[in-house]
């Protein structure tokens, strides 16, 4: 089997020839320091992984360090950033939201791994009406997606997105409004977390529809903020689920393949996630790296009902472990969670200081895991 197929027939809940071995997303950090500047898909050729290449665009997401906020801009919405900081390990920016009736900011700040929010757009309950009348929607160019399908051919898949700071609404607008506080209030005004849920669901939909022809073999859903080591199970049915299942039935009707992402915190959401509709689950954080359940167990539940990606600790295995360690984690996955196929072994989320020797040894491992 070619890389592609054995992802494909993973993601079918098939068995392919041997374990398919991979990472959730090769971030620049490491590839820059580690791996010479090389490309992802490069990277992955390199090392002898079955490569999951995701495809974004910028569209101005707030962790885009780079992004181009002015691309976006209409006479009625115009996101102006301000820099305060650019040392690449201390970055901050301020960013001014001109709309036709009046202004909205937030802030950012990061370094070279990540960025995240340190103030929020949301401020004021009536400030989702705003994001209602003004904040744009891109549509997809389909034509660099394209070009990166083609390029990636047997050596595996090409992952998409839908577009948001987070893909799903509750993540989404827990990147707009401070998590705490969105949680507090689906008890205090819950038809007021409704209304906003509603509001980056329409504006989904319509990015949905620009999705028509891409060359997506999977696209990604969810984000952490619906995982279950942060929101109840309660929370998550009512909050989540009827907007995922939405959101989730748009896509297929284009085809496309889903998988929920919700960083391994799945106890007790388990049967949700298999009524939302989607394709996979990832990323199985074990208990090691932050999970709330172990990857064998939320296996057990689910009984092949849907694909399972992830499930590797990213960090206390292979960034720290030695090849025995590796090497065994990897084996008890592949006896455990893929005894009936179904699944992709990959690290469970980013890494940044991991050498490129101890990635080797996973592969390797994975590469022993014959069906």
């Amino acid at each position: 089997m070619t890389s592609r197929e054995r992802l494909l027939c993973a993601l079918n809940k098939e068995r392919p020839d041997r374990l398919p071995v991979t990472v959730h997303q090769w971030q620049d950090y490491h590839l820059d320091k580690y791996m010479g500047g090389i490309s992802d898909l490069d990277a992955c050729k390199k090392i002898g992984f079955d490569a999951q290449i995701q495809y974004f665009e910028d569209m101005a997401q707030f962790w885009v360090s780079q992004a181009d906020f002015g691309k976006l801009n209409t006479e009625f919405w115009r996101d102006i950033p301000t820099v305060i900081a650019q040392d690449p390990d201390r970055r901050e920016v301020f960013h001014t939201v001109e709309t036709l009736e009046r202004n909205l900011t937030y802030k950012t700040a990061g370094d070279r791994t990540t960025t995240w929010i340190t103030e929020y757009l949301i401020k004021h309950d009536e400030d989702i009406q705003l994001i209602k009348k003004y904040m744009p929607v891109p549509g997809l160019n389909l034509e660099p997606l394209a070009k990166k399908y083609d390029e990636i051919g047997d050596a595996g898949i090409l992952r998409g997105f839908v577009w948001g700071d987070q893909a799903g609404c509750w993540q989404h607008a827990a990147c707009l409004y401070k998590t705490s506080d969105l949680i507090l209030a689906t008890y205090d005004k819950p038809d007021w977390v409704h209304e906003l849920l509603q509001i980056l669901l329409d504006k989904k939909m319509q990015f949905i529809e620009s999705m028509k022809g891409a060359k997506f073999d999977l696209i990604e859903t969810g984000g952490g903020s619906a995982s279950s080591t942060l929101i109840s199970p309660e929370i998550h049915e009512e909050f989540c689920l009827p907007y995922d299942k939405q959101m989730h039935a748009a896509l297929h009707d284009l085809g496309f393949k889903i998988t929920y992402h919700t960083c391994g915190g799945t106890l007790g959401i388990e049967e949700l996630i298999v009524q939302n509709g989607c394709d996979a689950s990832e990323t199985l954080a074990p208990l090691s790296v932050g999970g709330n359940s172990e990857p064998w167990e939320f296996a057990e539940i689910i009984d092949n009902r849907i694909a399972m990606i992830g499930g590797v600790d990213q960090f206390n295995v292979v960034t720290d472990g030695d090849q025995e360690l590796i090497r065994t984690t990897v084996h008890k996955l592949f006896k455990t969670v893929g005894k009936n196929g179904g699944y992709i072994c990959s690290l469970s989320d980013h890494f940044f200081e991991t050498p490129v020797e101890k990635l080797q040894w996973f592969a390797n491992a994975a590469h022993e895991c014959l069906y």
